[in-house]
């Protein structure tokens, strides 16, 4: 099946490589195709992060490195659908906060903020793990305070020592998965750190693959 797909595609190549020579010779890789995916999606007005979720990103850093748009692109077309989806909805909901309303939600986005980093939880919503932050799936963790998660690791280590000591069971069992969580969340820390845009390129024009002068093979990979 899949050779009878390339098959299609290098003839449709041929065929347009009558009117723009551009297509003379290019080849297509299986994540060409998911890059065209991903542009058209984002060209059209949908959302970077709904197309994540199509393409089974879980990181939209990843999608980002397969769309073929600058930034303000992006953007953009943002804007655009947030534009189209409140022009569907009854011009009276929309109004404008009262003062009450609009400190609550500036204290809200205040209360996100703690010493490991930030709280991700939506508005409106309280915290729902007792502040027990290092296990909350919320917590986006400053690359910064890399080195307090040091700290409270050995703390979590001195008091698992005298837990054991006490023979304190359902102290030690908590205080594992506390450091579970934290060694998680450092890893992930690192990740997101030393993480950059992905270049995946465009398709081009191959190197012949047959043997021949060699001399013309060069010239054609480094054109």
């Amino acid at each position: 099946m899949s050779t009878t797909l390339w098959r299609h595609v290098r003839r449709a190549c041929n065929e347009l490589a009558l009117t723009p020579p551009d297509f003379k010779g290019v080849k297509f890789a299986l994540h060409d195709f998911h890059r065209l995916f991903a542009t058209e999606l984002v060209n059209n007005g949908l959302p970077i992060h709904i197309g994540a979720a199509l393409l089974g990103h879980l990181d939209i850093r990843t999608t980002r490195g397969y769309v073929a748009v600058y930034d303000e692109d992006v953007i953009s077309n943002y804007h655009q659908f947030l534009a189209r989806r409140r022009a569907e909805r009854p011009k009276a909901e929309y109004r404008d906060p009262t003062p009450e309303e609009w400190s609550d939600f500036q204290e809200h986005f205040d209360k996100r903020r703690i010493e490991l980093g930030s709280c991700g939880r939506p508005y409106g919503t309280p915290c729902q793990h007792e502040h027990a932050c290092i296990r909350c799936p919320m917590l986006s963790v400053n690359p910064k305070m890399l080195p307090r998660l040091g700290e409270i690791e050995e703390d979590l280590q001195a008091r698992r020592k005298r837990a054991i000591a006490e023979n304190w069971q359902g102290e030690i069992e908590g205080i594992d998965l506390t450091l579970t969580f934290l060694r998680s969340k450092r890893e992930q820390t690192r990740r997101f750190q030393g993480s950059g845009p992905v270049d995946l390129g465009f398709p081009h024009p191959r190197c012949p693959s047959q043997p021949g002068d060699q001399t013309s093979r060069a010239a054609w990979c480094r054109a």
